[in-house]
């Protein structure tokens, strides 16, 4: 891998611990999308994350969170309320990378999941983050799932 692409990886997973942290916030406070997205500009963090990747994904999963739900809804073993804040952020990321984000292949996306729940979830997170992103795959990126078979 060159330096360059980890460098751009590097930025990129930032962003996503970036966007757990302000969708935890939103969580918490209330605040609103246009809101978390002024103030986590203004920190000193976003100046070493891919400022695009962020600009452009977590508005689209803050503003489209209640559909996301209802898929995570329908993927985990409890109701949506009983979820840790920090592992429902998370899986509102990666259900909507594995979604919309078909560029980025479903292994990196739950491998990015999984690390972003050891870093920020409980004990254990990120086992039942690995399980849940796993069936979401096998449904939102069937054939993609089955090539690698």
């Amino acid at each position: 891998m060159s330096k360059a692409s980890s460098k751009g990886a590097g930025a990129r997973t930032r962003a996503r611990e970036l966007m757990v942290q302000a969708l935890y916030q939103k969580q918490i406070a209330g605040h609103s999308t246009a809101e978390l997205v002024a103030q986590f500009q203004e920190q000193a963090a976003y100046q070493r994350v891919d400022k695009e990747y962020f600009d452009e994904q977590f508005p689209a999963i803050s503003n489209s969170q209640n559909a996301l739900e209802e898929r995570i809804a329908g993927l985990i073993d409890r109701p949506l309320e009983q979820l840790d804040p920090v592992e429902l952020a998370i899986l509102l990321i990666g259900t909507h990378e594995l979604e919309s984000r078909i560029d980025i292949p479903y292994r990196v996306v739950i491998n990015e999941s999984v690390n972003l729940a050891k870093r920020f979830a409980s004990i254990d997170g990120h086992k039942y983050i690995n399980a849940c992103l796993d069936v979401a795959a096998k449904s939102l990126r069937e054939i993609e799932v089955q090539a690698r078979s």
